[in-house]
């Protein structure tokens, strides 16, 4: 096992050493193109998305019969290991393929996996979550959403809020209400074709200059029925399982992807003795990094555990919550340590790394919120693991 390992390892090197273009070098993946700069716009990163898609390194995980790379736990965290070496990305990325796909997997028809995963596992389409509304966040299942049976479609009229990236997406997945007499049991889980008829996306600023959220408003939206993922009234249990991947996809997504180190030694620079020279941010930095490593460790239990079919040493929500904390963490001493260059943080186009940290740190606040509150997720582990009344 070890020299299969080894010699996949020593292949994926080179095969990054031959095929990943050093143009993108230190990039990362663009969720947005409405805030790609040159570079995620350049041949080179079209020709990077190719390639890892023909890998089946886009969804590394999935199956190879629905477009994924058959990968197992091993084989997935050596590829990101030797990524990260070679200073390149996984340039195929979304809510598709973090929370839907892994789904799909396990709640829907043959005929829904071989239509939707292949193109979501080579990056042709970009999905949103329609789960929060106006008046159910914290608390979803109060959503109300309606969608009345037709005969051979479902017809949804409602309101969604704070749906990511709705403005540009292809589709949606969506709770809605098919039952009013129960508020977890009358819910149904559809995949929304965003160019049907009645579907309207508005953008909403944040704090940052950037649109990343919208509403997006239903009116007398004909969804086919074929579209339900599992049962009707049974979306909650498909919801649930979505928003476990959701919050490991979020954990995952906060591992460590700033280098504090050399922004530390740029801007600070070495005593005499070879040490950063501000002692109180030397001490910070190992004590987010020893924070940083525990956490990796907890994540890399999990995935073995899950591939095991065993239950983690920790819940999902748990690391959640510690996954945010350490990325906020992170960007609030990279602020610190950039000083009076973080002054600014409104979109430009001069693609300064600065810019990119500062907007990073406000949008970090959220963190803590999307994907479940801090405090829900609380909840979660205290009814779930510690068995708690509700």
């Amino acid at each position: 096992m070890e020299s299969d390992l080894e010699g996949f390892r020593n292949e994926t090197r080179l095969w990054i050493s031959e095929n990943f273009p050093s143009s993108l070098a230190g990039l990362t993946a663009s969720y947005n193109p409405a805030e790609a700069t040159e570079r995620h716009r350049s041949h080179d990163y079209q020709q990077w998305v190719s390639l890892m898609a023909a890998k089946g390194w886009g969804a590394p995980a999935w199956p190879t019969a629905y477009g994924g790379g058959g990968l197992n736990s091993d084989q997935v965290e050596i590829l990101q290991q030797e990524l990260a070496r070679a200073g390149a990305f996984n340039p195929i990325v979304g809510l598709g393929n973090m929370m839907l796909g892994p789904t799909l997997l396990e709640f829907g028809t043959e005929e829904q996996k071989l239509r939707h995963l292949p193109p979501m596992a080579r990056g042709e389409i970009r999905w949103c979550q329609g789960f929060s509304e106006p008046g159910s966040g914290s608390d979803l299942a109060s959503l109300q959403t309606r969608c009345e049976d037709h005969g051979d479609h479902w017809l949804v009229n409602g309101q969604k809020i704070w749906t990511s990236f709705a403005n540009i997406s292809d589709w949606c997945f969506c709770l809605v209400r098919t039952n009013t007499s129960s508020k977890q049991g009358g819910i149904s889980f559809l995949l929304i074709d965003m160019r049907t008829p009645g579907v309207e996306a508005r953008p909403i600023e944040l704090i940052n200059g950037v649109t990343h959220f919208c509403e997006v408003f239903l009116e007398d939206v004909k969804v086919p029925k074929s579209e339900t993922v599992g049962e009707v009234n049974g979306g909650w249990t498909v919801a649930k399982r979505l928003m476990q991947h959701e919050r490991n996809g979020l954990s995952e997504s906060r591992r460590a992807t700033l280098d504090l180190l050399p922004l530390a030694l740029e801007q600070v620079g070495l005593d005499e003795q070879g040490r950063l020279a501000d002692p109180d941010l030397r001490f910070r930095l190992v004590d987010h990094l020893v924070t940083g490593t525990a956490f990796e460790a907890a994540m890399r239990a999990q995935l073995e555990a899950k591939e095991r079919g065993l239950p983690g040493a920790i819940s999902n929500s748990s690391l959640k919550n510690i996954g945010a904390r350490v990325a906020q963490e992170r960007y609030d001493l990279a602020v610190e340590i950039l000083g009076s260059h973080a002054l600014g943080w409104l979109p430009s186009n001069n693609d300064s790394e600065e810019q990119e940290i500062v907007s990073e740190w406000l949008y970090s606040r959220a963190f803590s919120i999307y994907g479940g509150s801090h405090e829900i997720q609380n909840n979660i582990t205290a009814k779930q693991v510690l068995q708690l009344p509700s």
